[in-house]
Formats: C-alpha cells, sequence, structure tokens
C-alpha cells in the first residue's frame, strides 16, 4: 500500500518597506501595499518597518525598526543606513524571499519575476555614471534575499560602524561592496527598474512640452534625488531652472 506525498508547501513570499520621520506619511505605504496587491499573484506578507504604525491599513504587518546604534552628526544627511537591519539574523521571525521596495516607488507592471529571477541577492544597478561599467554599486530602492541569510552584512557594520561610514557614502554602496565581494551581487534587468529622473522626463528642450512617460518595459518606476511621486503629479521639480510637465500616469498607479 502506498501514501500519497503530501503538498510541498510553496516558499514564502515577503514584500518588506520601511518609514522613519515625518519625510513619508502612511498613505506611502498603503498605496504601496495596494500596488503590490493589484501587481503581485498569488499569497504574499505585506510587512511595514517603522516607528510609527498610525494610519497604516490592517493587512500590513508593521514592526520595530530593529535598533541600530549610530554615532551620526546633528544635521547630518540621512544615509539611509537603517535598511542594513533587514539583513538581521532573525527579523521578527519572518522566513522565505524578500524584496524590499522603497516607500516612494511606483509599480507599473508585473512583480511575479522578481521572486522568479535566479541569485542570491538582486539589486538595480545603480543610474549614476552608467559608463563606468565597473562601478558595482547598485540602487536599494528595490533588492531581493532571503531572510536570515547574509547576517554577516549587519554584523560587520555594528562591529566596524565607523570604518563603513568613512569609506562608504551611504548602505547601498557598502551592501553592494560587501556582497560583491562574496561573489553574491546581481542586478536585476535594466528595464525593469528605470529611474523617473533619468528614464521618464524627457530631454531638454522636450520636457518643456511633453509628459513623463512610463518607460518601455517598466516594472517599478523609482522615484530618487529629485522628485517624488506627489511632485511628479503636480509637476514640480527641485531643481532651479527645470521643467517637467506633470506626470498624469502616476495617478494611474499610485493610488489605492
Amino acid at each position: 500500500m502506498t501514501t500519497a506525498a503530501l503538498p510541498v508547501a510553496p516558499p514564502e513570499r515577503n514584500v518588506i518597506c520601511m518609514k522613519w520621520g515625518t519625510k513619508y506619511g502612511p498613505e506611502y505605504v498603503n498605496r504601496l501595499y495596494a500596488m503590490v496587491r493589484r501587481h503581485l499573484s498569488g499569497a504574499f506578507r505585506f510587512v511595514c518597518l517603522t516607528d510609527d504604525r498610525q494610519g497604516i491599513r490592517a493587512e500590513v504587518d508593521c514592526f520595530p525598526i530593529p535598533a541600530l546604534e549610530l554615532d551620526v552628526p546633528p544635521g547630518t544627511p540621512d544615509r539611509a543606513w537603517k535598511k542594513l537591519t533587514t539583513f538581521s539574523a532573525d527579523l521578527y521571525g519572518l522566513t522565505g524571499t524578500a524584496l524590499f521596495l522603497d516607500v516612494d516607488v511606483v509599480i507599473v507592471g508585473s512583480l511575479d519575476a522578481f521572486f522568479k529571477e535566479p541569485g542570491e541577492f538582486l539589486i538595480i544597478r545603480d543610474y549614476r555614471r552608467p559608463w563606468q561599467t565597473r562601478r558595482i554599486t547598485g540602487n536599494s530602492s528595490v533588492y531581493r534575499f532571503e531572510l536570515g541569510a547574509h547576517p554577516d552584512v549587519l554584523a560587520y557594520f555594528k562591529a566596524h560602524p565607523d570604518e563603513v561610514q568613512s569609506r562608504f557614502r551611504n548602505e547601498q554602496a557598502y551592501l553592494s561592496d560587501f556582497l560583491h565581494r562574496q561573489g553574491k551581487l546581481r542586478y536585476w534587468p535594466a528595464a525593469w527598474c528605470p529611474s523617473f529622473k533619468y528614464h521618464s522626463i524627457p530631454r531638454w528642450p522636450a520636457n518643456y512640452w511633453a509628459e513623463p512617460a512610463v518607460p518601455v518595459d517598466a516594472r517599478i518606476v523609482i522615484f530618487h534625488g529629485e522628485c517624488n511621486p506627489p511632485d511628479a503629479l503636480a509637476g514640480r521639480r527641485n531643481r532651479r531652472f527645470s521643467a517637467m510637465r506633470p506626470a498624469g500616469w502616476v495617478a494611474t498607479h499610485w493610488k489605492e
């Protein structure tokens, strides 16, 4: 007599974001959850690491940001070192694959492939100085890893915070270098995570009359440096003498 094999449970999928301070309100987390729900098929767990869970929708599991002691002088720009706590050996008992998303991204296409692309650690190849082919720095607006698989990333930083902060401008430069030296760094296909700043806003002089567009084959549009989704909707940039038409497509996607 044979016994039927038990069905194999699918691997756990987690989408993680982080919100601290007052720059981003709960609506950023709520809209991010809604975009993920629309664009990721099947079951997943949505987690927000935050210092203030007020106003965040009930479908989101909120946990405090793990402690990370930093000796940073007042007025120093935030370099997102807190993101390194996602590499804790045990992050609130979460298991499986984690896709980290910045709260200010806009999702415009399917996320399914982000959980299927091969590699131990995947990140966006940073947009700055693309002609420098040997530059390895990634943009950590979107990265994927196995929870608990890289505790040495955080452990080394905690043991050598002054050295790391003196050598690397921010968390993504350190993270990319650390995992590159272990042979674990890989990049997403370039078209998947374009920059709103570099790839959506038309080049001069077309930026004066043509609206920003969704880049071809984009899945997650990254907002960094110049403006965030509300700025894009209003046609507002933070650079002097720079023009931008309102990006109407943002309203289609950046919503609950």
